[in-house]
């Protein structure tokens, strides 16, 4: 028995030895150099371009204005977005009822390719499958 212990505890020390001659072979190499790039110049930014100079116009029409008309009203842009919010299904299934029957053949073939696409979509993995 003591000498098959002997045997187990050199061929442990050998594990052991390969190892560490394994370990102190490997390196990771010399460190990468870290570039460091100039500082970007400041951009010149035109603060009263129209977007600019509009954003905030119709905050106060319900106090300056009698409460005579809602900023939802005053909003340009196509009949379906006016004063919506919701995903795109929705969206273009309420573009479809306002002016479906207005738009190009194409058009409206698109239009019913995407909402049929986002019909399956959204019943397969929507939020609440």
């Amino acid at each position: 028995m003591c000498v098959f212990g002997g045997v187990l505890r050199r061929a442990v020390t050998a594990c052991q030895s390969s190892a560490l001659l394994c370990a102190r072979l490997f390196s990771t190499g010399s460190c990468a150099r870290i570039r460091m790039h100039a500082v970007p110049k400041l951009r010149e930014v035109d603060r009263w371009t129209e977007k600019r100079s509009m954003f905030g116009v119709y905050d106060n029409i319900g106090i300056l204005g009698d409460f005579k008309a809602h900023p939802k009203d005053l909003i340009r842009g196509p009949v379906w977005l006016r004063g919506f919010s919701g995903n795109e299904l929705q969206r273009l299934i309420r573009k479809k009822r306002m002016v479906g029957e207005r738009m190009l053949t194409e058009d409206k073939h698109n239009l019913d390719k995407r909402i049929s696409f986002l019909y399956r979509r959204f019943n397969r993995y929507g939020k609440h499958r």
